[in-house]
């Protein structure tokens, strides 16, 4: 029996875990990636830490992700089948041990002090190459032509070739320099898929800071913070930036900002401390309340100015006013930054063109994997893994489903 030939587009995590699992089964597969070299989006996430996945239960890290209609039994299984000690064990099996965080995450052990992607990158590509893997880079896929085949441009040229099955992994919108410029959603909706614009996920998200607050606090951060946006609240640390906030609790409720008319967050700045025990600690102060709350509170520099030049605040005429206001100081955002600066995108093509392969119904033999779908996660390994867990499910569905 002849084996199916099966072209993966996009090298990411989600492509190259597509492409192992369906070569694994048996398929003859080339990987196509438009840039010179394979995994850049992979490596520039493994810069400060690779976030391979989250050590919690199992039901905590399902509710981790969202997303317009997203098939929560079917997104269960598929989880449930690539679960977090199935990735570690796969990692294992690449020379890449892993251990626990502090907080949770999963990373793979130090290599000369340092935990980036590089390592397991190499082992990954040097497995796909025993596994008869082709690696066909400079190739961007332009669409299909009038047959349906597909269509890619290398210097100049356009080439087209038939395929069993295809799997398009081409990321979301972020990060556009790594490859995933979402130039492919205009392909896919002029063959008639449905597809959700592109947002910005895990991004900064601006407000407009005073100048005088910007000269003293810019770049500084604000430590053990509880965050809150509409019913959601998320605890950890923000920075403040030129053009407003970034850091993980603006992440995790990006969601919830989104839906927001008018978005904007609640910073508790002192979350473990009632209003009444930090009352307690101001004293009896009757002047200077921005000055005694930094000493007598353990204020760090960014929050002091905050206190003193946020607009419409001040000036402070009593500590109920101040300890009031570092319980729950109000932040209006205007926006997320622009998508190119994101960590990941929101949006992609709509869990209504999906069968339960992830293959595209409109296209017979066309499936889909990682950002490219309308699901969203915060980060801390939630990304990576749904990123591996979807390829898993379409590089075993496109080697045994031809069209």
């Amino acid at each position: 029996m002849q084996a199916m030939r099966i072209c993966v587009v996009g090298s990411g995590p989600a492509g190259l875990r597509a492409a192992e699992v369906a070569a694994e089964r048996g398929a003859e597969v080339t990987v196509f990636e438009a840039k010179r070299s394979v995994g850049r989006k992979l490596l520039v996430a493994g810069r400060s830490g690779l976030n391979l996945t989250h050590d919690e239960s199992f039901e905590s890290f399902l509710g981790r992700y969202s997303g317009d209609d997203l098939p929560i039994d079917r997104w269960r299984q598929w989880l449930h089948e690539f679960d977090s000690a199935t990735l570690r064990r796969w990692a294992a099996d690449l020379g890449v041990e892993t251990f626990v965080s502090g907080s949770g995450k999963v990373l793979p052990l130090p290599v000369n002090g340092q935990m980036k992607a590089t390592p397991l990158l190499r082992h990954w590509i040097a497995r796909l190459a025993k596994l008869g893997v082709h690696i066909r880079t400079n190739q961007r896929w332009i669409g299909f032509d009038a047959d349906k085949q597909m269509l890619f441009e290398h210097g100049g040229e356009c080439t087209t070739q038939a395929w069993d099955a295809v799997i398009l992994a081409l990321g979301g919108g972020s990060w556009p320099k790594c490859g995933s410029d979402g130039s492919w959603t205009s392909i896919l909706e002029a063959a008639g898929i449905r597809v959700a614009p592109l947002r910005a996920s895990n991004c900064g998200w601006e407000t407009s800071w005073p100048a005088d607050l910007l000269r003293q606090a810019e770049g500084l951060p604000l430590k053990n913070l509880q965050v809150h946006a509409g019913d959601q609240a998320r605890s950890g640390e923000l920075t403040i930036t030129r053009y407003g906030l970034e850091g993980g609790p603006l992440y995790a409720l990006g969601p919830t900002l989104r839906t927001m008319p008018d978005p904007g967050i609640a910073i508790d700045f002192k979350p473990h401390q009632s209003k009444a025990d930090l009352l307690r600690r101001m004293g009896n102060v009757q002047r200077n309340f921005t000055r005694e709350a930094f000493r007598r509170l353990n204020l760090d520099p960014g929050t002091r100015a905050i206190l003193k030049y946020m607009p419409g605040r001040g000036p402070w005429t009593s500590s109920e006013q101040v300890t009031a206001e570092l319980k729950h100081c109000r932040i209006e955002l205007s926006g997320p930054r622009p998508l190119r600066e994101a960590i990941s995108s929101a949006g992609g093509i709509a869990w209504t063109e999906f069968d339960e392969n992830l293959m595209l119904k409109r296209l017979p033999g066309v499936y889909a994997a990682g950002e490219m779908i309308d699901w969203d996660a915060p980060t801390g390994g939630y990304l990576l893994h749904a990123c591996l867990a979807t390829g898993t499910l379409a590089g075993r569905a496109a080697a045994r489903n031809p069209k």
